[in-house]
């Protein structure tokens, strides 16, 4: 979380302060900061990479990978690539989860940014992904835009938890795990936030390593953000490889799940686990951005 904004409503975790008007005065339009918190994650680290570096035209990306301690070797690989990309960083998260390393990117780097992308190490994406993604927050004037999400597996045991993920029962039939249409929603795969709104809200919750990304959506619609689902691209995640792995993974997105429902004093609804959308109707109030990035982004 950061300081100021929501941190003080919501009594969370709050580290030190960015200057939204520092880095608005020095950025242009489509200036990024692409964050990509990992762990381990050698196996798809050096691919996806070099898909983001040969997909930044016409961007300023600043690719920031923030290693939560990885004994595999895939800081040496980062490592090896930051030496002759200059556009790549490898950022040291001591905390390990996501939140935190997400939050600790934004607070040292994210100055002169105008977007924020989350990247998922676990994950593939399309040609002119991010460049999709600003289109479609630039066209709808979304504070945030969330995307689809499909399961693939390469091995017996990935492939058949990849068919669980993508069936209703296994999702609940949430509006970013299966087809459907584009639309304002509550929730979604995080993938490019305005940069000022991310701060304005608090950033991540880091005392959660698992579900911060829908508590920050809650923090987000209450003050006033609007949720983006787009169709114009989606994500390929893979899932675990070992039953093992996947049964720790869905047993802390539950704590994550309850720990959020407690926390903010609301009950889990029918609609919001099949992923209810939000009227395009609905007046939402842009006083965490000043009107003079409000009018840029328009």
């Amino acid at each position: 979380m950061f300081a100021g904004g929501a941190c003080g409503v919501w009594n969370l975790y709050c580290p030190e302060q960015i200057s939204s008007e520092a880095r608005s005065a020095s950025g242009a339009a489509d200036t990024v900061l692409v964050v990509v918190p990992c762990l381990n994650e050698s196996e798809h680290i050096e691919a996806l990479l070099g898909s983001l570096l040969n997909d930044s035209a016409g961007l300023d990306l600043l690719i920031v990978v923030a290693d939560g301690g990885s004994t595999d070797g895939t800081q040496d690989i980062v490592a090896r690539i930051v030496r002759n990309e200059p556009q790549i960083r490898l950022l040291n998260n001591p905390k390990r989860i996501q939140s935190a390393g997400v939050n600790l990117a934004v607070r040292d780097l994210g100055e002169g940014r105008r977007w924020l992308a989350r990247i998922d190490a676990h994950a593939e994406y399309p040609k002119g992904y991010i460049s999709a993604l600003i289109a479609e927050a630039r066209r709808m004037h979304a504070s945030s835009v969330v995307v689809a999400m499909k399961s693939r597996g390469a091995d017996c045991f990935q492939r058949a938890a990849a068919v669980a993920q993508n069936s209703v029962l296994g999702t609940g039939g949430a509006a970013h795990r299966r087809a459907g249409e584009e639309g304002f929603v509550d929730h979604g795969h995080h993938a490019l936030f305005d940069l000022d709104r991310f701060i304005a809200v608090g950033g991540y919750d880091e005392s959660l390593s698992h579900n911060e990304d829908a508590e920050f959506d809650i923090r987000l619609a209450r003050a006033g953000g609007r949720i983006w689902l787009t169709r114009a691209v989606d994500v390929v995640y893979f899932p675990r490889s070992h039953p093992l792995a996947l049964y720790r993974q869905y047993v802390s997105y539950g704590r994550g799940r309850a720990r959020t429902l407690m926390h903010h004093r609301v009950r889990p609804k029918i609609g919001s686990a099949r992923g209810r959308r939000v009227s395009t109707s609905t007046t939402y109030s842009t006083s965490a951005i000043s009107p003079t990035r409000a009018a840029s982004t328009a």
